[in-house]
């Protein structure tokens, strides 16, 4: 598997399939690039695509020291510049869609569309922030697999959990997460949790990258009403609900993420 050399810390990324234009897909915390599988081998027909693992998660180089959200953007940023001969349809689950904004901000010669998916542009709330930071000193005193409980029903629907024929799927996603470094896991959410919005930022905008939002309407930690903001503050922006799912939509829903997916590219390609 091809890998690049990012600020000193190996980053882990696939590509598949070829054309004139790029598919960049970013995942979300505890998550992998293998999330957008299906994605990945439905839009390889008519793209270059390129999943990549964030710091600390699938194949990608651990994050043993702090950091802060702005390094991960730093690391699209990094990779697209390396990999890439100009701007790229960059899609975005979660903590994906959060690097997907930051960096249409900061360069938005990089992008040519966005995808965003199971995201939001602001800052964590107080209550929630003191929720997840409760979370994280625990995976700190005795890692994550104990605290499944509460971890798995923010990442999965109830629609997806409960299903028999995807149980399997299930599984493997829960023992992935199970095996994750728990110094990773705490120096990512630290650094994610405690970003701050640019939901302001993005209503300034005259002309921002044309944008396809896609929510899972069992989406817990970015809810239906948190994709309707984002859609109000991107203009000209389009939102896709996709009904018995959750936060992990291209996982829960592949068809529906894909078929969205795939009407938004051919119109703006």
């Amino acid at each position: 598997m091809p890998e690049i050399q990012i600020n000193g810390r190996s980053i882990h990324y696939v590509t598949a399939g070829s054309g004139p234009e790029t598919l960049v897909f970013a995942h979300g915390y505890l998550m992998s690039h293998a999330m957008f599988a299906a994605q990945i081998a439905a839009l390889s027909a008519t793209h270059r695509v390129i999943a990549y693992d964030h710091r600390g998660h699938g194949e990608s180089g651990l994050c043993q020291d702090p950091f802060v959200m702005n390094d991960l953007v730093d690391d699209a940023e990094k990779l697209i510049a390396a990999l890439c001969d100009g701007p790229v349809h960059f899609a975005g689950m979660s903590t994906g869609g959060y690097v997907a904004m930051r960096l249409m901000l900061r360069r938005p010669d990089l992008i040519r569309t966005m995808v965003l998916i199971d995201t939001d542009a602001t800052a964590e709330s107080k209550a929630t922030l003191r929720q997840y930071n409760l979370l994280l000193f625990l995976v700190r005193l005795v890692g994550i697999r104990p605290l499944l409980g509460k971890v798995l029903p923010l990442l999965f629907g109830k629609t997806f959990r409960q299903d028999p024929a995807r149980r399997a799927a299930f599984d493997q996603w829960k023992s992935y997460i199970s095996g994750l470094d728990r110094t990773s896991i705490r120096q990512f959410g630290r650094a994610i949790f405690d970003r701050e919005g640019v939901q302001d930022e993005l209503r300034a905008l005259e002309n921002p990258a044309p944008t396809l939002i896609i929510v899972g309407q069992e989406d817990i930690p970015t809810p239906v009403a948190m994709a309707k903001a984002l859609q109000e503050a991107i203009a000209g922006s389009k939102l896709v609900e996709i009904p018995d799912t959750g936060h992990s939509s291209p996982v829960e829903s592949p068809a529906q993420v894909t078929e969205a997916i795939t009407t938004f590219l051919n119109r703006h390609t």
